[in-house]
């Protein structure tokens, strides 16, 4: 779409669903704007524009510099609308906010449903076409989650293949950028511009977009977590994943129904261990400081990494470098993984139990073995919430999982179905 086209969208839907934090009107372009729009997570610094991180005190009030992955889209013609909603400090899978506010789910105008988390809003204003693409960032699933309850593309790269430099960490150890988009193509496309060396955190790259949209998939061979390993799903997700796997056998790839050595839950607790540890070792003083006026959910559980020591760390570091040599050994003789992205569709805002965190116990294990992964939409419930399938890679194997993507999106009768907003219009 036009800028002007996803202006006249924010301006007439955005009131009522508050993807974006700040609108860029005019909108913010390189020097050639000829690409898609652009949305950007308030996580990424964009130059002179406060980078607030979902808090009430900016994490930055004028960087100097746009992030590494904002300028090369940008420079790559890409035109930013805005910067959107996120979970204060990244540090969550809901999509709530009790510091600034959060989303509503585009799926539901008479209920405020959760929209997933972290990069909530980014989720929102893609599903509800308020731009064409969106950056986010994914530490346990903060792409994919909101993707899978929001109906959109959610793409995460392995660690090294996307610059994290002017990205506010939150687990140096398992931050990842991601992208999403309303199809994979969009998606694989964008993850191309911002891959590459940069000389830090990024050293691999640039990832080639069009040879993996163009690979055809046929003959793949697929592991599918049997629906009795995945622990407590409920039962429309189980049934609409259950129906993705049939249809990607119908389009000729190979599904073998198979235990990994490890479930998805084994990386739950230790992912959680890494992102609270890591987390209050950066943020303390600022948690220290603001805490009367963050989320007080979000204090909680940076406060949790206060307790572990840095023996205990090191310690979760080694397990994690064992356990993803026993896992990546295994995952060598397939070419990608499925399960579904989230064990239950969106729930009402106010119902979500901050205790536990049940969208992202599927999705943590993708960072804490540094895998790449897609979430792509694969149908609606009966209630008319959407699911996503999640289809994991091997180590580096961006191309895989976006050409196995490609093919499941040709196949999951999804066709660009987008949520009825009449209920948001102003």
């Amino acid at each position: 779409m036009t800028p002007d086209e996803a202006l006249a969208r924010i301006r007439r839907y955005d009131g009522a669903l508050k993807a974006f934090v700040q609108v860029f009107d005019p909108p913010l372009a390189g020097d050639v704007a000829t690409g898609p729009t652009l949305a950007i997570k308030d996580l990424f610094d964009v130059a002179d524009v406060p980078t607030g991180g979902g808090a009430r005190v900016p994490l930055d009030p004028s960087p100097a510099h746009h992030a590494v992955v904002v300028e090369r889209l940008l420079q790559a013609g890409y035109v930013a609308v805005g910067k959107t909603h996120t979970v204060e400090l990244a540090y969550g899978g809901w999509g709530t906010n009790r510091a600034v506010g959060a989303p509503w789910n585009p799926w539901d105008s008479t209920i405020h449903r959760a929209p997933g988390g972290s990069s909530s809003g980014s989720a929102v204003a893609v599903a509800a076409g308020l731009c064409d693409v969106a950056l986010g960032s994914d530490t346990g699933g903060s792409v994919r989650i909101p993707a899978a309850t929001c109906g959109v593309i959610g793409l995460k790269p392995g660690r090294g293949l996307v610059s994290l430099r002017g990205v506010h960490p939150l687990s140096p150890a398992l931050d990842t950028v991601g992208v999403l988009a309303r199809d994979v193509a969009t998606a694989a496309r964008a993850l191309a511009v911002i891959s590459g060396p940069d000389g830090e955190t990024a050293t691999r790259g640039p990832f080639d977009a069009e040879a993996a949209l163009t690979t055809d998939a046929t003959g793949r061979r697929l592991a599918a977590i049997p629906l009795d390993a995945l622990g407590e799903v409920d039962p429309e997700i189980g049934r609409l994943y259950l129906e993705a796997l049939e249809r990607l056998r119908g389009a000729g790839l190979g599904v073998e129904m198979i235990e990994p050595p490890q479930t998805l839950d084994h990386s739950f607790t230790p992912n959680g261990m890494l992102m609270a540890g890591e987390g209050w070792r950066i943020w303390k003083d600022r948690i220290q400081a603001h805490a009367e006026v963050m989320d007080p959910w979000i204090v909680r559980r940076f406060e949790a990494g206060r307790e572990i020591s840095d023996e205990r760390l090191a310690e979760a570091h080694l397990r994690r470098a064992a356990d993803q040599a026993a896992f990546h050994a295994w995952l060598a003789g397939y070419d990608g993984l499925l399960s579904p992205t989230c064990p239950i569709p969106a729930p009402p805002i106010d119902t979500v139990d901050e205790t536990v965190s049940p969208l992202s116990r599927l999705t943590r294990a993708a960072n804490y073995l540094d895998l790449p992964g897609i979430s792509v939409p694969c149908g609606l419930t009966d209630a008319g919430f959407p699911a996503g399938l999640q289809i994991l890679g091997r180590p580096r194997d961006e191309a895989s999982v976006v050409a196995i993507g490609a093919a499941f999106e040709k196949v999951s009768g999804w066709n660009g179905r987008t949520p009825d907003l009449s209920g948001f219009a102003v």
